[in-house]
């Protein structure tokens, strides 16, 4: 055990983490997201049972975003006439706010199938219980000063 380490943050999760360098990419996928097949150039770290918003609040905590890119934060876009709402959005940016002093200004949208080009790079994807649909995020590592 650790001290100020979020118990959510496994040793898999945690290594995972640490072996990033600036610039790298990690995705916080949904329930419904292609996780082994999209990442199979990438660390694959289930979270099974876990909402997506407790997981990024808890890296958050130890991670931070890219300074040197003016959205650090990529949402999966709703595909056009897709009737779709997306609730976690708004949670999305609250947490987002609270770790950056950018708030939603660092968050932005991808075409879904350039969601998945992009995860497809990404040094981690996390593969979260989260039943929300395009719920899923992709953060880029910034310099820890």
């Amino acid at each position: 055990m650790l001290k100020g380490i979020p118990k959510i943050l496994s040793p898999e999760l945690l290594k995972a983490l640490c072996e990033m360098g600036h610039s790298d990419r990690l995705v916080i996928a949904d329930g419904n997201f292609p996780a082994q097949s999209v990442g199979k150039n990438a660390v694959v770290i289930r979270m099974d049972g876990h909402r997506a918003c407790d997981i990024l609040e808890a890296i958050l905590q130890l991670f931070p975003l890219d300074t040197y890119v003016e959205h650090p934060v990529n949402l999966m876009q709703v595909m056009p006439g897709d009737p779709v709402e997306t609730p976690i959005w708004k949670e999305y940016e609250r947490i987002v706010s609270q770790a950056d002093r950018r708030g939603s200004a660092a968050i932005s949208q991808i075409e879904r199938f350039a969601f998945y080009e992009e995860a497809s790079k990404a040094y981690a994807i996390i593969a979260t219980g989260e039943e929300a649909l395009y719920a899923n995020i992709m953060l880029q590592k910034g310099v820890v000063v």
